[in-house]
């Protein structure tokens, strides 16, 4: 039988704080709402859906990278059960089952939704909760059984002083087949403290109907935690935060401080590469074999191939590096950057957009941007491309083996070809042929006695009684 998946997202999250949407929040480089889906994507579901509420459209607009996905408006949240009502009209001609899964529990596994599918359709259950147990259950709806089987869930605020000792919780993750499901929630009446449809009230109409239902426990209750506040997010954060580091030190990557050290989910490093303390790895960045990233590096969304050298306090962004090549201390690379093999891009030097070929450096001070840089290029200390005229951007071509002088300011549009010289100090407005040599400064005039007759005689020293 087909699975279809549908994800709650409509709760505003008010313990957050925020004006963000609870399930935008991020985590490890995903949105809360996207781990979910990574997880749900192992079941190949044959529909996606996901209810959505508070701030509707701007849930709806943070998910439109992901294609396929069908959407159920819940404008009051009156439960989950109501919340499951909304998402009638996408799912009352389907058949197969349904798994529902919340938007804010992202730790949950692949395999974890895997075994409560199978233990489902085994059972031949009409529903099938997962369930764990937790050293502090506050907040969660209690399991209630007899003789081992369950009997009912009881909401946190609703559940007497006996029962909220209980610490199996209810996941908030369900199995459900979709034939009588609707059925049966239609029967569902507003209930409890909150006044509200309770997705867990199905357990005791499917009872009351000779339905079966089983329960499912995860091995790791870290599955099912709900993030409600803040400090439950970090708290979560550095759950995720240890498991990819312990991942990439499994495959041969040294770590030298893992507490001090942020890599997102989908970032790769290779074997034998030494990650310093404070190292921030970010989005898709990928990180060659035997590389060496120093303190205080930001990478995001970038490629580093084999044995390149970051040093100290570098911001790389969506940037490529080549083998070999060393970057800073105190680099930033912005967007649309590459780096050639070999090549060396050192301190205080800033770049966008720009390319700078095989063996060239740019050790001091310099800013490049919307540039073509050849091989062998030497850009000295405090070389600026003047790029922007106040209106639109303007490209800079340097050739193969040119040698730029300190001090050099080329101004766009302007091509500087293979071989040619700069003199230190010139502002370059024209193009410099192969082999030439670029001068373009005033001759230097030296007048004698100007600072004693600047000063005026206010300032000279005088002496007397």
């Amino acid at each position: 039988m087909p699975s279809h998946v549908l994800i709650m997202a409509a709760g505003q999250g008010t313990r957050m704080r925020s004006h963000r949407p609870k399930v935008l929040h991020r985590l490890g480089g995903l949105l809360l709402v996207e781990h979910v889906l990574r997880a749900a994507q192992s079941l190949v579901p044959k529909s996606t859906s996901v209810v959505i509420g508070h701030q509707a459209e701007r849930v709806r607009a943070g998910l439109s990278g992901h294609k396929g996905l069908k959407f159920a408006v819940q404008l009051e949240q009156l439960g989950t059960g109501h919340a499951l009502l909304q998402a009638m009209p996408l799912l009352r001609d389907q058949r197969g089952t349904l798994v529902v899964l919340s938007g804010d529990v992202p730790l949950i596994q692949p395999s974890t939704l895997r075994r409560l599918l199978a233990t489902h359709h085994e059972t031949s259950a009409a529903v099938t909760i997962l369930t764990a147990r937790v050293e502090r259950p506050y907040g969660y709806g209690r399991v209630i059984r007899n003789g081992g089987r369950l009997i009912r869930i009881v909401e946190e605020r609703d559940a007497s002083d006996t029962q909220r000792r209980l610490n199996e919780i209810n996941g908030g993750i369900y199995a459900l087949d979709l034939e009588p499901l609707f059925n049966a929630l239609g029967d569902i009446l507003r209930a409890g403290a909150a006044d509200e449809i309770y997705l867990p009230s199905l357990v005791t109409t499917c009872r009351s109907r000779g339905l079966p239902v089983e329960t499912v426990e995860v091995t790791n209750p870290d599955e099912v935690r709900g993030i409600n506040s803040q400090s439950e997010l970090a708290e979560v954060r550095q759950i995720v935060r240890q498991s990819k580091n312990e991942e990439l030190m499994a495959a041969g990557v040294t770590i030298e401080d893992p507490a001090t050290t942020y890599v997102d989910m989908d970032v790769n490093v290779g074997p034998d590469t030494v990650i310093h303390p404070g190292v921030i790895l970010e989005g898709r960045t990928h990180v060659g074999a035997r590389c060496e990233l120093h303190a205080g590096v930001r990478i995001v969304d970038s490629t580093v191939g084999d044995d390149v050298v970051v040093n100290n306090h570098c911001v790389i962004q969506r940037t490529r590096i080549e083998r070999g090549a060393r970057v800073g201390p105190f680099a930033h690379l912005r967007p649309e950057t590459e780096v050639g093999e070999n090549a060396r891009i050192g301190n205080f030097v800033e770049t966008k957009k720009t390319t700078l070929g095989q063996g060239s450096k740019a050790n001091h001070l310099t800013y490049l941007g919307d540039a073509t840089i050849g091989a062998d290029v030497n850009v000295g200390a405090g070389t600026i491309t003047c790029n922007y005229d106040g209106d639109a951007k303007h490209p800079t071509t340097i050739g193969n083996g040119v040698f730029i002088g300190s001090g050099t300011e080329l101004v766009a549009p302007v091509s500087l070809e293979d071989g040619a010289y700069i003199a230190a100090g010139s502002c370059i407005t024209d193009d410099v042929p192969a082999g030439a040599l670029g001068v373009a400064r005033n001759r230097q005039v030296n007048k004698g006695g100007w600072v004693g007759r600047r000063k005026a005689p206010s300032d000279q020293t005088t002496t007397g009684s």
